[in-house]
This record gives structure tokens, C-alpha cells and sequence, in this order.
């Protein structure tokens, strides 16, 4: 084990050394050096269905995932990468039903489309959506869960368009 862990040590100086710039980041994004900031537009929900929380949370959390996983600083508009985007989807539909046709669970989906715009390297942007969901008790209503199914469902979400956006940094 400390062989190895010599010759990784070794490895990582020599290429160091000879001018290789090695990028690492525990998060899993290695960012470009010439990327300062981030941005986050507000992300209204055009849902058929509307929870009050939802727009909110999901602005908040992606702008607390990059903030706490990168370096970058968060300014209004117009960052190095720009996040903005819309609700499209909030859903509760029947995912599974007894023998005798009730229903035992029901699924809170939430989709959410994203437009990225890598603005040091536009080949990396993309506009995509991005889908997740939870099943809850379908003896529970919507309202009594949604409270914590939402942060669950967002968490999902926010973690999908974090790697999508810095898996290629």
C-alpha cells in the first residue's frame, strides 16, 4: 500500500513538474482556472400544478450546491456559468396498485428544464431536462407530504444538473 501510494505521489511531481497542471476537486468538478463565478436565474414554475415552495427551493439549492462545492462566487447574471431555466413538470400520479386495484403508493414527480451556458467554453453548454421523483403512502395526501418530499425530489435534481454541468471541468 505505500508503494502505491509512493508511486502515485512520484507520478503526481514528475507531471507536475514537467508543466502537466493536474486538477482535482473531491466534489468531482475539476474547474477551468479561468472560471470566477456563477449565476442563477430564478426558476419559475410553468407547471400544470403548482406548489408555493417548490420555485424557491430549487433556486436555493443550486446556488447552495455551488457555493459549497466549488470555488466560484455567486454574482446576479451573466457568470462564467449561467444557470437558468423553468419547472415544467409537478406531478402526483398512482405508481403502484394492490391486487384488488387501489392504489398503495403514489409518485410526486417533479421535471425541471435547464439551460447552461458555459460561457469559457460554449461546446459545454447544453439545454436539458432533468426528472426525479418520490413515492409516498397513497393514504397520505399531496399537502401532508410534499413538505418533505420536495427537498428530497430537488436534492435529485440538483445533484443531476451539478454533474452535468461539472463532470467535464
Amino acid at each position: 500500500m505505500l508503494k502505491r501510494l509512493f508511486a502515485f505521489v512520484a507520478a503526481a511531481l514528475l507531471m507536475t513538474s514537467c508543466g502537466v497542471a493536474i486538477k482535482y476537486s473531491l466534489s468531482g468538478a475539476s474547474i477551468p482556472p479561468d472560471a470566477k463565478t456563477f449565476s442563477v436565474a430564478y426558476f419559475p414554475n410553468n407547471a400544470t400544478m403548482v406548489s408555493p415552495i417548490l420555485s424557491s427551493t430549487l433556486t436555493d439549492a443550486l446556488v447552495d450546491i455551488f457555493s459549497r462545492r466549488t470555488r466560484l462566487q455567486q454574482v446576479e447574471e451573466g457568470g462564467d456559468f449561467a444557470f437558468e431555466g423553468e419547472i415544467t413538470n409537478y406531478t402526483s400520479t398512482t405508481s403502484s396498485v394492490s391486487s384488488d386495484d387501489y392504489a398503495l403508493l403514489n409518485r410526486l414527480t417533479i421535471t425541471v428544464k435547464v439551460r447552461f451556458t458555459n460561457a469559457i467554453d460554449e461546446t459545454m453548454s447544453f439545454n436539458q431536462s432533468f426528472s426525479a421523483y418520490e413515492d409516498y403512502d397513497s393514504t397520505q395526501l399531496l399537502t401532508e407530504v410534499e413538505g418533505t418530499l420536495i427537498p428530497e425530489i430537488v436534492d435529485k435534481i440538483v445533484t443531476d444538473i451539478f454533474m452535468a454541468a461539472a463532470s467535464n471541468w
